[in-house]
């Protein structure tokens, strides 16, 4: 079971109408790094990943045709929560670089910090400070 080494061991993966702008948008807004792209040669991303502190996402263009974007077609967007460190200057930075913000930073019952943000293609965005610890 798992990985090992460090490496996470769940990827959310999205489907963007735009996905060059989308990474454009997570790494410039919300502080994910680039680790690849890979295009196809019409110019589509066929599979990215980017990482934001040890967790990472994948993503790709819609229309590629890959079996994985025909699943997709119909599928709506979705809800991430990735862990910051400190949510206040987070939200400052995608407030300044325009991101749509739901709910601004917010303390929670349970003890996080988290605010909303939406992008560019209707995904949400939790940002916050809540980690669960993952016992086995």
């Amino acid at each position: 079971m798992g990985t090992g080494g460090g490496r996470p061991s769940i990827y959310p993966a999205l489907l963007y109408a735009d996905a060059k702008a989308a990474i454009k948008q997570l790494t410039e807004v919300f502080g994910f790094t680039e680790l690849s792209v890979y295009e196809s040669e019409d110019g589509l991303v066929a599979h990215a990943e980017l990482a934001q502190g040890n967790g990472a996402v994948m993503l790709g263009s819609k229309g590629t045709g890959s079996a994985y974007d025909k699943l997709m077609k119909d599928a709506g967007p979705a809800g991430m929560y990735v862990v910051v460190d400190d949510v206040d200057a987070h939200h400052r930075h995608a407030a300044e670089h325009g991101a749509e913000i739901l709910m601004p930073p917010t303390d929670q019952d349970y003890g996080s910090r988290d605010y909303m943000a939406r992008d560019a293609e209707g995904n949400i965005w939790s940002f916050g400070t809540y980690a669960p610890e993952i016992r086995r």
